[in-house]
Order: structure tokens, then C-alpha cells, then sequence
């Protein structure tokens, strides 16, 4: 099978194709053919040589979380699947014996991971983190959901979303804001985003934002959004200086859920605001496999339509992060083995 491999972690040029053995499935494993496989920051942090999780010993390495495809085979053990099942993967990768998997949600496991390995025209995967598809989903849109949209849908939980509530998305063009101001529409909320671009804006207010916002400037954005009046939550997936921005504009008692680091990796806050004004800040890392099928579900019913930035063959995925990596696009990136 081919496969589009990191060769060197240097960014888009450091991407080849190669050619792999085609994966046989192990006990409670499954082998997908892999229709789509969205890309995200995840991938190219690591393309770029910016993660931990991998390095050069680690070379060739084929990344892709985002797996939906048509199951090929199953190994021993396996009944929830069987070839020819549509499916997407939640990439969830859990212990399943500590404290925390036990008690759940699975996202809180000591030993949590992502999967890798989707960029491949078959991907070998457990079986048991497979979600059905219904006929009426389509591959790209599925493949769409995992990280970004599992990710929104879980902070909007965890700041506790509910109608009428006003959120704040700094960075809104992104894949987990475009989710984001989706999903909260989906909720009844509101929401308040910021982007660098007029254009990327004005496509986003097509898919639901209610107050668009075109600046990087913190002072800028404090100033603006403080006008829309007061926020109930935020969704925070830059970290960086926009913590203290979002802390800034939140209520009393108003909640902030941080998923990424796209902005920096360190935040200063005021220490007293976040007290006296009763303020939370809550981490949260993607969400679980229940929050997956409900996704599903929503796009089965109509409630929700993921948007699609590009497609891109396989053979194309270098520039598939290259466009990541200029930022030019709005909505999510999929290769198409």
C-alpha cells in the first residue's frame, strides 16, 4: 500500500510517498481502507519538529488521527465490525486499567495517546474505537469530525453551553473554531470570534457567527468584544496571550476551556481577576468516543454539516499542510487515499 510518510521533520517538503506492506489485523483489530483522512495541527506540529511524541529515530513516520473508510478485515475477538462496515475511528488511544478509565471519562486516562497512521491507503486500528456510519454520511464529512469537532464538542460541555449563552472563539478560522460557532449555533448560543482575515470571517459568519471580530491586537479584541456584551464561555484553543484576553472579557463566574497552544505555550494571568471574579479555567484534551457518535448522529440527522476546506489526493498531502501552514483556508483539510 502507499503511504504519505514524514521523511524529515522539516514541514510540507519533508513529506514522501512510500510504499508499505498492507496491514494484517491483529486480535481486536481492524483493517480500514482509508476513504479520508483530515489533517490537523497535531500533524503539522509534528511535521514541523515541534512535538515530543516523535523525533528523527522515529523516521519514516506516517501521522493522520482522522480515519473514515470501509472496513477490510477483522482479526480474532472481533464482533462490533465486520468487512464492508462504513466507519470513522475515534483516535482515542486509553490504558483501559487506571483510576481514570475506569471512572471516565476516557479522555482523563493517565496514559492518554493519539492514534497515528491514517495518511495510508489502509490503516490497521483497534476495532472496539470504530463508530459506525450510516449510509446517508459522507466519508469526507466523517473524517472531519474526530479532533476538531470532538474537541469544540467537548469544551462546549465542559463550560457548560446552554441557549442564550454568548461564546467567545479567539482564532475562530481555525479547525476547532469553525466547530466551535457551529456547534454552539446548534445549542442556541451565540458567539463572538476573532480572525486576522475579512474574508475567513465573512465565511464563518456563513456558518453561524454572530459577531466577527478582524484583529490580533489583544487591546483590539478586549475592546470589541466587551461590547457584545458579557460572555459566558470560552473556547480557547490558541493559549498564549489570548488566556488573559479571554479571561479579560469572561462574567463573573464565567468558564474557559483551553485545548491548544497555537499562540504559546505559556499564558501570565491576573492572578486577582480570576478569583475575585470567580473565573474558571479548565483544560480539556479531544473528548470521548460517546461524544464521537453523537456527531455522527448530528450529521446523520442534518443538524450539522462539517465544513470542508480542500480535498487532496494522497500523492498531494504536502501541500494539503503547506495550505495548513499558510493558513489560508477555512474549514477542515482531508486527504483522500
Amino acid at each position: 500500500m502507499r503511504a504519505a510518510a514524514f521523511s524529515e521533520l522539516t514541514g510540507p517538503d519533508g513529506v514522501s510517498l512510500v510504499n508499505r506492506p498492507t496491514p494484517e489485523p491483529g486480535r481486536g483489530e481492524a483493517v480500514v481502507s482509508v476513504e479520508a483522512c483530515a489533517i490537523n495541527r497535531h500533524d503539522l506540529w509534528i511535521l514541523e519538529g515541534d512535538s515530543a511524541m516523535v523525533d528523527t529515530d522515529d523516521l519514516p513516520f506516517v501521522s493522520g488521527l482522522d480515519v473514515a473508510g470501509t472496513v477490510d478485515a477483522v482479526g480474532e475477538g472481533v464482533t462490533a465490525v465486520e468487512p464492508g462496515d462504513r466507519v470513522v475511528l475515534c483516535p482515542n488511544e486509553t490504558c483501559g486499567t487506571c483510576r481514570y478509565c475506569r471512572e471516565g471519562p476516557e479522555n482523563l486516562c493517565a496514559n492518554f495517546s493519539l492514534y497515528h497512521g491514517g495518511l495510508a491507503e489502509s490503516a490497521r486500528v483497534r476495532a472496539d474505537r470504530l463508530v459506525a456510519l450510516p449510509d446517508g454520511v459522507d466519508m469526507v464529512e466523517a473524517a472531519a469530525l474526530p479532533t476538531a469537532y470532538m474537541t469544540a464538542f467537548h469544551m462546549l460541555h465542559r463550560v457548560e453551553t446552554g441557549p442564550g449563552d454568548t461564546v467567545f472563539v479567539p482564532g475562530v478560522t481555525g479547525g476547532v473554531g469553525v466547530a466551535g460557532v457551529q456547534l454552539a449555533d446548534a445549542l442556541g448560543a451565540h458567539t463572538a470570534g476573532t480572525s486576522s482575515s475579512r474574508a475567513k470571517l465573512d465565511r464563518v459568519e456563513s456558518l453561524g457567527l454572530d459577531h466577527a471580530v478582524e484583529s490580533t491586537d489583544p487591546d483590539e479584541i478586549r475592546a470589541a468584544v466587551s461590547e457584545v456584551g458579557p460572555v459566558d464561555a470560552v473556547l480557547n484553543h490558541l493559549g498564549g496571550e489570548y488566556t488573559q484576553v479571554g479571561l479579560d472579557v469572561l462574567r463573573r463566574g464565567g468558564r474557559m476551556a483551553v485545548c491548544g497552544r497555537t499562540a504559546g505555550g505559556t499564558s501570565e494571568i491576573d492572578i486577582p481577576d480570576l478569583f475575585l471574579g470567580h473565573k474558571r479555567v479548565i483544560g480539556s484534551t479531544m473528548g470521548t468516543q460517546g461524544d464521537l457518535e453523537r456527531l455522527v448522529g448530528l450529521v446523520a440527522d442534518g443538524t450539522l454539516s462539517p465544513e470542508i476546506g480542500e480535498t487532496y489526493s494522497l500523492e498531494e498531502t504536502d501541500a494539503a499542510f503547506a495550505a495548513m501552514q499558510d493558513r489560508d483556508s477555512v474549514g477542515k483539510l482531508v486527504v483522500t487515499p
